[in-house]
C-alpha cells in the first residue's frame, strides 16, 4: 500500500520527498552560540560569560543561551562549577546552575506516567527541584535589572517542588512587569497551570488566552492558546491509554467551528512572525488537524529533513511526537491518510 502511494506521489505530485529524520538534539545553527557552548565543555567558562553578557537586553535570546549552556553543564558540568567558585555572585553562572539543577531533576523523574514513576524517582525529582529552586531564588536576587530570566526559571522548578507554588502569583506578575510577552515565562506557567499538573483547564486556558490578547501581532506568545488545545487534548482523549479512537476524538475537537475559528485567529495574529520552531510545529499541527495541506506542507518544509518532535505531536496523536509528526508528515506530502 505504502509503494502504490509513493507511486502515485510520483506520477501526479512529483519526486517523493525524503523522510524526516528525528533527534532530540538540532546541529545549532548560530556559529557564535556553537562555538561559545563547545569552548565552555572545553573547560572555558569565560566564552559561556561572554555569550551571556552579550545577549544584552534581549531576555529572549538571553534564555534560549542559558538553556544551551544548562544543557551542556547537565551532561558535564565541571566547567560550570569552577565558574561558580570563581564568580560566585555572577547572575549568569546562578541562572546556568538553576537550569542545570531543574533539567537534572526532569531526567530523575523520567518521562513516564506518575502511575509508572517509583518512589524512588519521585523522591529524586522533589529533591532535585528544591535544589534548583533555592538556586533560582539567588539567580532572582542577583538578576540584572529588568531580566525576566530567572522568574521563569523558578516557575520551572515548581512542577517537582511543592513548597514555592505559593509564590507563583507572586513570582509570575514580577516575571511580567520586566518583561510582559515573554514566551518562556508564559509558556512555562500555562504548563503549570494545566490540569494535567496543578491547575485546571479553566485556569490554562485563561492564562494563555490572556497571554495571546496582550501580546503584540507576530509575536510567538500569540500561540500560546494552540499548545493549550494540545494540552487540553492529551488530558481528555489520550490521557489513559492511546488509541485510534482517542485520535479521531481530538480531530473531532479541533474540526469543530468554535475551536478551529479560535485558533484560526490566533494563527492569523502571529501571521508567520517569529519563526520558532516549535512555534512552526504548533501551526503545522493545526493546519493537518483543519485539513489544509498546504499550508501544512509548507510549514513541514520550512521545519526541514532534520527534526526535534514538538511533544504536540502526541497529545494530539498519542504513541510518541515522532509518530505524530511522521503521520502528519505523510498526510500533508499525500503519502497517508
Amino acid at each position: 500500500m505504502m509503494f502504490l502511494r509513493y507511486l502515485i506521489h510520483a506520477m501526479f505530485h512529483g519526486p517523493v520527498p525524503d523522510p524526516p529524520e528525528f533527534t532530540d538534539d538540532l546541529p545549532l545553527t548560530d556559529e557564535t552560540e556553537r562555538e561559545a557552548r563547545n569552548r565552555a565543555v572545553r573547560g572555558d567558562w569565560h566564552a559561556a560569560e561572554k555569550l551571556l553578557a552579550d545577549a544584552g537586553t534581549d531576555w529572549e535570546k538571553r534564555g534560549r543561551r542559558v538553556q544551551l549552556l544548562a544543557d551542556a553543564a547537565a551532561k558535564d558540568g565541571s566547567w560550570l562549577q569552577t565558574w561558580l567558585e570563581t564568580a560566585p555572585d555572577d547572575p549568569g553562572a546562578v541562572l546556568v546552575q538553576s537550569e542545570t539543577l531543574q533539567i537534572r531533576a526532569a531526567r530523575a523523574r523520567g518521562s513516564a506516567s506518575a502511575s509508572e514513576t517509583t518512589p524512588e524517582q519521585f523522591h529524586a525529582f522533589h529533591r532535585q527541584s528544591g535544589l534548583a529552586g533555592a538556586a533560582a531564588d539567588r539567580a532572582i536576587a542577583l538578576a540584572l535589572p529588568g531580566d525576566p530570566v530567572p522568574y521563569a526559571r523558578k516557575i520551572r522548578t515548581m512542577f517537582g517542588n511543592q513548597a514555592a507554588r505559593s509564590s507563583l502569583d507572586e513570582i509570575y506578575a514580577e516575571g511580567r512587569r520586566r518583561d510582559p510577552h515573554n514566551f518562556a515565562l508564559h509558556l512555562t506557567a500555562v504548563m503549570l497551570l494545566c490540569e494535567k499538573w496543578y491547575g485546571s483547564h479553566e485556569r490554562m486556558f485563561a492564562t494563555a488566552r490572556d497571554a495571546a490578547t496582550a501580546a503584540p501581532p507576530g509575536s510567538k506568545t500569540v500561540l500560546l492558546p494552540l499548545f493549550a488545545h494540545y494540552e487540553y487534548a492529551l488530558r481528555e482523549f489520550n490521557w489513559d491509554a492511546t488509541t485510534t479512537k482517542g485520535f479521531k476524538t481530538a480531530r473531532a475537537y479541533f474540526r469543530g467551528p468554535e475551536v478551529r475559528q479560535e485558533m484560526d485567529a490566533w494563527v492569523q495574529k502571529w501571521g508567520g512572525g517569529d519563526r520558532d520552531r516549535e512555534c512552526l510545529h504548533w501551526v503545522a499541527l493545526h493546519h493537518v488537524l483543519a485539513g489544509r495541506r498546504a499550508e501544512a506542507k509548507a510549514l513541514f518544509d520550512e521545519i526541514g529533513p532534520v527534526v526535534d518532535a514538538s511533544v504536540a505531536w502526541y497529545y494530539v496523536y498519542g504513541g510518541g511526537a515522532e509518530l505524530g509528526y511522521l503521520h502528519g508528515w505523510l498526510w500533508a506530502n499525500r503519502l497517508g491518510r
